[in-house]
């Protein structure tokens, strides 16, 4: 073979057929409509696949804010259930103080029951320190407006309060931390008698 078969000549390059011209006008016109359909064609898919691809995007990010949502729930679902464990405890322990505050009730009306009466308050007062430093705290009630979230009404009567006051406290309420353990029974007040 010789070397001028390889390489091409001037005459090849302004041939149109090389040069990707068609010889045929028709024939040109309908190679840049295939062209122009297929260039369309192809922006139509790159198109479809961005949105594709974008809806896959916000699926994974709203997929990983749920899972972000989900750990943090959990978290504070098991804080709450470390926090107030021992609920069943203190409302046994609750139980325990009112018979004491009973017993210390009936040792008032003895005449010989002065050293009883100030071991029974030295053991309550021992039992309301321990309930403090575990947070469980007594509900505000007597002269406080009624609230249903913190009181029981247990009945009503004419007092010296205004209508819809604690005019009696029957058994004292706790909350341990901004939970409630057991809420305050209570006398609601309806007004002065008239």
């Amino acid at each position: 073979m010789s070397e001028e078969m390889d390489e091409p000549n001037e005459a090849d390059f302004n041939d149109p057929a090389v040069q990707g011209e068609d010889v045929d006008s028709s024939q040109g016109a309908e190679h840049q409509d295939a062209v122009d359909q297929v260039l369309e064609s192809r922006d139509e898919e790159m198109e479809r696949l961005r949105e594709t691809a974008d809806s896959a995007d916000m699926r994974v990010l709203k997929a990983q804010a749920e899972a972000e949502n989900f750990r943090k729930r959990l978290r504070r679902d098991f804080e709450d259930q470390v926090k107030y464990a021992s609920v069943p405890l203190v409302n046994d322990i609750l139980e325990v103080r009112d018979n004491l505050l009973r017993g210390l009730e009936a040792a008032g009306n003895a005449a010989d029951a002065g050293g009883l009466q100030e071991g029974v308050a030295m053991v309550v007062k021992q039992l309301d320190d321990f309930l403090t430093k575990h947070s469980v705290l007594p509900i505000p009630t007597e002269g406080e407006q009624f609230d249903p979230n913190f009181h029981e009404a247990i009945s009503q009567m004419p007092s010296e309060h205004e209508s819809g006051m604690v005019a009696h406290v029957a058994q004292s309420g706790f909350k341990m931390h901004d939970r409630v353990v057991r809420p305050s029974q209570v006398v609601v007040s309806t007004g002065p008698a008239e």
